[in-house]
Formats: structure tokens, C-alpha cells, sequence
């Protein structure tokens, strides 16, 4: 745990200490968010975010390359090029659209490019934690890897619209699929070192070397180089520990906790992706382009139920907390404990929601938070 922890602090501070880099690189080359009537700050910010990160955990990963504890996860370096790889393509690609608002189709033919070179790399599934059952067609499995990083990508990007919102929900969401992967690879083969683990223990220690300067009122924005980023990287870790599981060699009670690769990410990007299938459906009804944008995604209903900036913020945390790590606790706790504790979890975190429609007034007109 302490190599992890190291690896978290390296990015962390990398980011922390890049970030103004990332600002400054920002305005010199017109990479600045206006302020459009979707929008909820009140000046126009920077963005360029990614880069800050993405060197965090570039670096973060280079230097924990020489630890002996680490040294299977480097002896074949394919699937690491991989990541890294289409990091870097993702993060090109977002500071391509930061500067000059790429259309829709070229992102995504970027993005498809990303994850195809990740496949390309080996990091695909080819297997789901299912009685160790494994489909024999690489073209279906290739294609689904790319349909799981895609989606994530977007997800993500879809949650950035509040100061803090995507880098703290990945951060929250990222530390619990960490500690799953940390005690999964530990039941399974023995070893505390994983490829899974320590990405993501990269990734949470870039978004809490970001958040400073993020949080509302935000001096910069992650801009789609860093939302692209972090989906990235997440569905990356989570393809590699379906490839790490072989359910035959763990016992009864703990072949529940092999299915859970598939649902923590899940978990994980609960709200993103709830968010995205939301305004997908509703802008189709409509009769909108998918990618055309409005005032209602989750975090606008937030504001305008009353909720502060950095309340909705908050409210948008307790709930990737009582996802992620409700389905996480599965690792440790009984399936009844765990209910329990996660119907609970539930009662709080809807109390906190509709805490505005309690008595209170209106005091934060949406838009001017």
C-alpha cells in the first residue's frame, strides 16, 4: 500500500505543481472558456487541465518504474505503452478541441483511434467474470473494448459543468476501484502488485493535485483533455482486471467479488453515464442532435432546486461515494451488511438532494452560482 500511496503523491504533486503551466499555456494559445448561457461561471477561465494530469501521471509512473515491489507490473511493458499511449492521444486530441472546438465527429473519430490503439496494445477484454467464459470472436471483443472506452470518455465529459464536479467524482470513485483491485489482485494471485492498481492510483493522485485549483471559484478548467483523460484511463484499468480474474482459482464466497469489475465502473461513472443517457434520450426526443447542448443536465437541476455551487458539488460527491463504494464494500462485508448500510446511505444522500424543497426559498437563481 505504501508504493501506492508514493505513486498517488508523485501525481498529485506533479499536477498540483503543473497546473499553472497548464494555465499559462492556456491563455497564451486561446484555449479559454467563454461564458455561454449553458454555462454556470461567471467569467471566462482557461482551461488545458488534462495536461496538468496527465503529466502527473506520466510521471508518476515512470518513476515508480525502478521499485522492485512494482517490477512485474514492467517486465512486459505492452499493455502500460498502451495506456499511456492513447493517454497521450486522448489528451492531444482534447487540447486540439480546447483551442478550436473540434466537431463532434472528428472528436469521436479521435477517440475510436485512442482506444483502438489500446486494443491494439492487448488491453481488451476477451473474457467477463462469468463462470470464466470466454467468447472466441477478437473482433467482437475489440469492438466492445472501444464501445467501453468511448462511452467512458464521454461520460466524463458530460458531468464537467460544475467547478470540481468531474476531477472529485473520479477521485472518489477512482480511490474505491483502487482498493478493490489492491485486495482482488492479493486474492487471486498472491501479490499486492497490479497494472490496475497502480494506474489508478495514479489517476486518483492527479485529480486531487487538480482539485485546488478547480474548486469553485475554479482558476482553470480540465476542458475535454482532462474529462476525455480520466475516462480513459479508468475504463483502461478496468478492461485490464477482467483479464486478471480466473474465478476457478478462488473460492466460493469470493467468486461474488469477481463479478464486481464489471459493475464498480459502472458504479463508478453511475451519475456520468446516467447524465449522458439522460440527455442523450431527451435531446433525440426533441429532436436535437445527441451532442447539442442544453441547461439540464443533473448538476443545472441541482442549481436549480436551490443548491449553492459547491453544495451541488457536494451532493454530486455523496452520491459517486455511496455507489462506488457501496457495490466495493461487497469485497468485505456480507451481501445483507452491505444492503443495510447502502439503503442508509441512500435515505442521507436523498435528504441532502431535496434539502431546498424542505421549507427553503429559492436564493440562488440558476446560471449565477
Amino acid at each position: 500500500m505504501r508504493v501506492y500511496l508514493l505513486v498517488g503523491i508523485i501525481a498529485a504533486a506533479v499536477a498540483y505543481v503543473m497546473t499553472p503551466l497548464a494555465r499559462w499555456c492556456a491563455l497564451r494559445w486561446g484555449a479559454i472558456t467563454a461564458v455561454r448561457d449553458r454555462d454556470v461561471h461567471a467569467v471566462p477561465t482557461p482551461r488545458l487541465g488534462g495536461l496538468a494530469m496527465f503529466l502527473g501521471i506520466v510521471v508518476a509512473i515512470v518513476l515508480a518504474s525502478p521499485l522492485p515491489f512494482l517490477a512485474g507490473v514492467y517486465d512486459n511493458p505492452r499493455a502500460l505503452i498502451g495506456i499511456v499511449g492513447g493517454a497521450g492521444l486522448v489528451v492531444l486530441l482534447g487540447v486540439a478541441d480546447d483551442i478550436w472546438d473540434l466537431d463532434w465527429l472528428t472528436k469521436l473519430m479521435g477517440q475510436v483511434l485512442a482506444a483502438g490503439f489500446l486494443a491494439w496494445q492487448g488491453v481488451q477484454l476477451y473474457q467477463l467474470p462469468l463462470g470464466g467464459v470466454t467468447v472466441s470472436s477478437t473482433r467482437m471483443w475489440t469492438f466492445l473494448t472501444i464501445v467501453t472506452v468511448v462511452v467512458a470518455m464521454n461520460a466524463v465529459n458530460f458531468v464537467d459543468g460544475l467547478d470540481g464536479l468531474a476531477a472529485g467524482v473520479l477521485a472518489i470513485g477512482g480511490g474505491a476501484f483502487f482498493l478493490y483491485c489492491y485486495l482482488l489482485t492479493r486474492a487471486t494471485s498472491g501479490d499486492y502488485a497490479s497494472l490496475s492498481a497502480l494506474v489508478l492510483a495514479a489517476l486518483v493522485g492527479a485529480c486531487i493535485g487538480f482539485l485546488p485549483h478547480n474548486v469553485y471559484p475554479a482558476r482553470i478548467f480540465m476542458g475535454d483533455s482532462g474529462a476525455m483523460l480520466l475516462g480513459f484511463v479508468l475504463s483502461a484499468a478496468a478492461i485490464v482486471v477482467t483479464g486478471q480474474i480466473d474465478p476457478e482459482q478462488i473460492s466460493r464466497r469470493q467468486s461474488f467479488p469477481a463479478f464486481l469489475p464489471v459493475l464498480l465502473p459502472i458504479a463508478v461513472l453511475l451519475l456520468p453515464l446516467l447524465d449522458m443517457g439522460l440527455a442523450i434520450v431527451r435531446r433525440t426526443i426533441q429532436g436535437k442532435s445527441p451532442f447539442h447542448p442544453d441547461r439540464l443536465h443533473l448538476h443545472h437541476r441541482l442549481l436549480a432546486l436551490g443548491h449553492s455551487h459547491r453544495r451541488a458539488v457536494a451532493i454530486m460527491y455523496v452520491w459517486t461515494a455511496v455507489f462506488a463504494y457501496g457495490v466495493g464494500a461487497l469485497v468485505v462485508f456480507s451481501t445483507t451488511t452491505v444492503l443495510w448500510i447502502f439503503a442508509a446511505a441512500v435515505v442521507v444522500a436523498v435528504l441532502l438532494t431535496i434539502g431546498p424543497l424542505r421549507g427553503r426559498s429559492h436564493r440562488t437563481p440558476l446560471g449565477t452560482a
